[in-house]
């Protein structure tokens, strides 16, 4: 079942990148990306979690821009997956990249600390 919801991920994520993309004229979600898509089991709710560029108000705009969005872009995913039911789509922010440059800064900044000393 894991590998069948992981498919299913792949998919909505390529499709709704493509949507994004193509037919989503929201200023707001310009600089978005698509990080992970994780569905539900029962195949009925979607997470996608976004990466965006910018303050932090700019993405909390940007998650605001696909929130309003999300009708029109589940109906888009129901012609394209041709599926027995289109999952609901729920917006995140991703914090990874975040995550990981703060991790960086402090690791950097223990070297720097060692390096003065020696």
């Amino acid at each position: 079942m894991k590998r069948r919801t992981n498919r299913m991920g792949d998919l909505v994520r390529a499709e709704l990148s493509d949507l994004l993309l193509r037919a989503v004229q929201d200023p707001r979600i310009r600089l978005v990306s698509l990080t992970s898509v994780e569905v539900s089991p029962d195949m009925r709710r979607a997470v996608v979690r976004v990466s965006a560029l910018g303050e932090e108000a700019q993405r909390e705009e940007a998650l605001e821009g696909l929130r309003n969005a999300r009708g029109f872009l589940r109906t888009g995913l129901s012609r394209r997956l041709r599926t027995r039911a289109t999952p609901e789509l729920v917006f995140e922010l991703d914090r990874g990249a975040e995550h990981s440059q703060r991790i960086s800064d402090l690791l950097e900044s223990l070297h720097d600390g060692r390096d003065e000393s020696s």
